[in-house]
């Protein structure tokens, strides 16, 4: 039997929160079982002329209230146990923002870095066919997740359409702007993080300029907070990728990181200006040292289970920000909650890309597109608006926003899910 750790970890996380939301118990059991799993073997000819065959996985968890929705990564740690696990935080993420879709998610193994542009086509076209019967506009919409981009969904929205036979746009959002994609997109995982700041800011009546936040990971979410954050008045003082950080007391010129960061391919500690840039002085450290620096934010935004028993205590941060899909496994989170650290889970942290992608679906099957402020200040009101409803609910049941969050998705999971009839309903024989 595989190893089903992740997911089963994913799942305490409903049993948390069931006693205080209002879903029939029924439900919580199908919840536990994802409605679909596949696992494909994709064969590539390499530019050498050797075959190399990959392997890829695609789960809908529940697609009760919609189309599954839910990214595809390429990762070589990539297993099926994982993309279970974020099938199921896809689903919850939608019933967060009350978005017409349950929750779906897809990888394959491999390292992108190891192939070349060719390559990574050929394996994002071959993807597409082997689960072609399995996803659609109406049955399961993927997008970008770790390592894919707008030119990989642009290859994978092709090859369906050719499939099919008829231009199907709204089968992948994440796309190209040129080939349906909605502006807004590009930031939208960073920016509802930020939204979700925004607010918890006013709890907290922060000035910015005091405020010193470290980021784990910056690829597009990362740059993507960093650069609101930084325009704000906030004090980026570390951050790092996979390579390891970088940490300033006085913090960094983030534009300059950014740039850096995109042109070079590594993460630099420089100062750019007139297209020059020169080294400023900073101290290395590790992602592991990262999480345990005495910053008021700590940002999440790289891989999952970075923040666990052995590491929680050590952490100093005042206010956590879930941009990554599960950065805290649940023994560390209880000890971040004795602690006193205020989680803003991902369920809601980072739901902006899936909400824009949301946006991104409704355009391409309306034909009708919006501007990049209408998308942000779409986003910005979901994000508002479901931010309050979880602190009321976390008020209310003094439960923390982790579990209000469940609660808060739960809770809309199973009206959809009870409304086809429980046990009570058939063994009354009702009519």
């Amino acid at each position: 039997m595989p190893d089903d750790t992740v997911f089963r970890d994913a799942l305490r996380n409903l049993d948390r929160a069931f006693q205080y939301a209002d879903i029939h118990p029924e439900a919580i059991e199908r919840l536990k079982h994802p409605k679909l799993s596949i696992e494909v073997t994709i064969p590539v000819r390499m530019d050498d002329g050797q075959m190399r065959i990959f392997r890829g996985y695609r789960v809908r968890h529940d697609d009760t209230r919609g189309p599954g929705k839910g990214g595809i990564r390429f990762h070589p740690e990539v297993d099926l146990s994982e993309v279970k696990a974020l099938a199921f935080w896809m689903t919850c993420k939608c019933a967060v923002m009350n978005l017409p879709f349950g929750g779906a998610k897809g990888g394959v193994v491999v390292n992108p870095k190891e192939l070349s542009p060719l390559e990574l086509e050929r394996l994002s076209r071959g993807f597409i066919q082997r689960v072609a019967d399995f996803i659609g506009p109406e049955t399961d919409v993927p997008a970008p997740d770790i390592y894919t981009n707008s030119m990989i969904m642009g290859w994978m929205a092709d090859e369906y359409s050719k499939i099919r036979r008829q231009f199907t746009p709204a089968v992948i959002t994440g796309k190209p702007i040129p080939l349906g994609g909605s502006l807004g997109r590009e930031d939208a995982t960073g920016r509802g993080a930020y939204y979700c700041l925004k607010e918890h800011e006013k709890q907290r009546g922060w000035h910015p300029q005091d405020v010193t936040v470290a980021i784990q990971g910056f690829g597009n979410a990362g740059q993507a907070i960093a650069r609101l954050l930084d325009a704000d008045g906030y004090n980026l003082v570390a951050v790092s990728d996979s390579s390891g950080g970088v940490y300033r007391k006085e913090g960094f010129h983030v534009p300059s990181l950014i740039q850096a960061k995109n042109e070079r391919k590594k993460l630099e500690s420089v100062y750019c200006r007139d297209g020059l840039c020169e080294v400023i002085e900073s101290e290395t450290l590790t992602n592991e040292e990262l999480l345990e620096l005495d910053v008021d934010i700590l940002v999440p935004a790289a891989l999952g289970n970075v923040i666990t028993a052995e590491n929680a205590a050590r952490v100093r941060a005042a206010t956590l920000v879930e941009v990554a899909n599960g950065p805290v496994t649940p023994e560390a989170d209880a000890i971040l909650h004795e602690k006193g650290v205020f989680v803003i889970p991902d369920i809601l942290a980072n739901a902006g890309g899936v909400t824009v992608s949301y946006f991104e679906w409704v355009q391409n099957r309306t034909g009708l597109y919006w501007t990049e402020a209408e998308v942000h200040d779409r986003l910005r009101e979901r994000v508002e608006r479901e931010y309050w409803k979880i602190d009321e609910l976390a008020q209310r049941h003094a439960i923390d926003r982790r579990a209000a969050a469940y609660v808060h998705a739960l809770s809309r999971i199973g009206k959809a899910l009870t409304a086809q009839g429980t046990e009570e309903y058939f063994r009354n024989g009702k009519r």
